[in-house]
């Protein structure tokens, strides 16, 4: 079986997202061969999930101020951020399942194999973890998303971090955080690696990508054979880019999903537990565990990475919380289950009483003491 391989350096926003789509839609219909595309941004920008709403999740004034694109990407999931450090990947294949989605973690799961064998290869024991990340010891070092288009043509996104500029992230895209220091980096890089971190060395972007290249052909037995777009499809992504991708209407469409922040702050036996959480809907987007306490930070990691994209239902909150803790059950010290359960708790709870305001997401947080200790 032979695939195409597509490279690309310096692309738009724009035009990054809408050769995706394009060639994916084509590639539904036979018009095009399947395709492995491996490209990066000629400058960071910013790109939301597909059901997201940007001024929920990206810093505009920033953005504006800084010459720093923003985009929605076709597949779901979170806003990050690219650029000439971020390798984006595309496997745009001829499958018109209608189950895709109620299969997006499996496909996701066959999908990363070729990133797997790619970082394996360059020394990086990685793994797929929880919805749609690689993980290397419970740091992301990849995010993943899947679009089937309505006409055919299935399309995997990666986002491959060789490089990552946390400082420069927080200030595009907005965390429950309210001001960026060093203590916010620091607990960000703990959540996220790169390739460079792991390697411990400058690695090219383009060595990398030759290696992602490799892990494709090999994890599905298949000749990757270098090519570039026609004239056809550049055409059509030219189409594309124009009526949608440089759209504001695409771009900056609401969600009718509401969005808002909470805090709680909970004084424990085991120490003072700071947890934020950012909600759409009736879903905990994130969490963040902070405060005065000790305990491994690979627990608090997991738990964080758990509880993303999470049912904010209290039963199923408590249930994910109960499996996590239990399975890092020498890790917490004098933290109790109970005790973390009711700040998560509080968090959401706080966060869902500003969902009921009007027009209005105040952030503040509920500090109490414990009820109980377990």
């Amino acid at each position: 079986m032979t695939w195409r391989l597509i490279t690309e350096d310096g692309v738009s926003a724009a035009y990054g997202l809408a050769a995706d789509e394009a060639v994916t839609q084509r590639v539904g219909r036979d018009l095009s061969p399947q395709t492995v595309r491996l490209y990066t941004y000629r400058s960071h920008c910013a790109l939301v999930g597909r059901f997201q709403t940007v001024e929920n999740e990206v810093h505009l004034d920033y953005c504006r101020r800084h010459g720093i694109e923003v985009n929605r990407r076709p597949t779901g999931g979170g806003a990050i951020i690219m650029g000439a450090d971020q390798l984006g990947v595309a496997l745009m294949l001829a499958r018109s399942d209608r189950t895709a989605y109620g299969r997006a973690r499996e496909i996701m799961a066959q999908f990363s194999r070729g990133l797997l064998w790619a970082l394996n290869e360059l020394g990086i024991r990685a793994a797929f973890r929880r919805k749609n990340d690689l993980e290397v010891d419970c740091r992301k070092i990849a995010g993943l998303g899947l679009y089937r288009h309505p006409q055919g043509g299935l399309l995997f996104h990666a986002s491959l971090l060789v490089d990552l500029d946390i400082p420069l992230m927080l200030r595009v895209l907005k965390t429950p955080f309210e001001k960026i220091s060093d203590k916010q980096i620091r607990t960000v890089a703990e959540r996220m690696t790169t390739v460079r971190r792991e390697l411990g060395r400058a690695i090219e972007v383009a060595e990398v990508r030759e290696a992602v290249a490799r892990g494709f052909a090999r994890a599905f037995e298949l000749e990757l054979t270098p090519g570039t777009f026609d004239a056809d499809e550049r055409q059509a992504i030219r189409e594309l880019e124009t009526r949608k991708y440089r759209n504001p209407e695409w771009i900056f469409q609401t969600a009718d999903v509401p969005e808002a922040e909470g805090r709680a702050v909970l004084k424990t036996d085991g120490g003072l537990l700071d947890v934020r959480v950012s909600l759409a809907g009736r879903t905990i987007k994130a969490a963040y565990i902070r405060g005065d306490f000790f305990a491994n930070e690979q627990a608090i990691t997991d738990l964080e990475a758990h509880l993303r994209w999470h049912s904010s239902d209290p039963a199923a909150v408590r249930e994910t919380v109960s499996r996590v803790y239990h399975q890092h059950r020498h890790d917490w010290s004098l933290i109790s289950l109970s005790s973390l359960c009711e700040a998560i708790e509080q968090a959401i709870e706080h966060g869902a009483h500003h969902l009921n305001q009007s027009g209005e997401q105040p952030y503040g947080c509920f500090v109490t003491p414990a009820r109980y200790h377990a």
